[in-house]
């Protein structure tokens, strides 16, 4: 008999800097998330094309690797997923307008804000 496996939200994690990269990772597999990083926002379009409908959560730095900016990524993941929950980071302030319903977070953040908006995807 084969036995199957719980649901396991999914999580986007668009980051270049390999480090705040692997401890957004960390911290929501340690939350029961399945997760799926990338350094790119070009990367992450390739996942949204696929998955876009299966993720809950993306959290993206707004300088990312390439040509196509965090905030531009956000416009993109919610035009392909209106409900996923989308949360922009940055140290600076926005020069572009956010997609409605996403999120905007200053550096530094708190890993508590990571788990806290971790939990309200899943309920979304």
């Amino acid at each position: 008999m084969v036995q199957a496996q719980p649901y396991r939200a999914t999580a986007l994690i668009v980051e270049d800097d390999a480090l705040q990269r692997e401890m957004l990772c960390l911290l929501l597999e340690e939350s029961g998330y399945q997760v799926i990083q990338c350094e790119s926002a070009e990367a992450a379009e390739r996942v949204l094309d696929k998955n876009a409908s299966a993720l809950c959560l993306m959290l993206t730095d707004v300088q990312l690797a390439g040509r196509m900016n965090g905030v531009e990524l956000a416009h993109v993941a919610k035009d392909r997923n209106p409900k996923l929950d989308v949360v922009v980071t940055s140290g600076r302030p926005l020069a572009q307008a956010l997609p409605d319903g996403a999120k905007f977070w200053a550096k530094p953040w708190a890993p508590l804000d990571v788990l806290r908006e971790a939990e309200i995807a899943q309920l979304n």
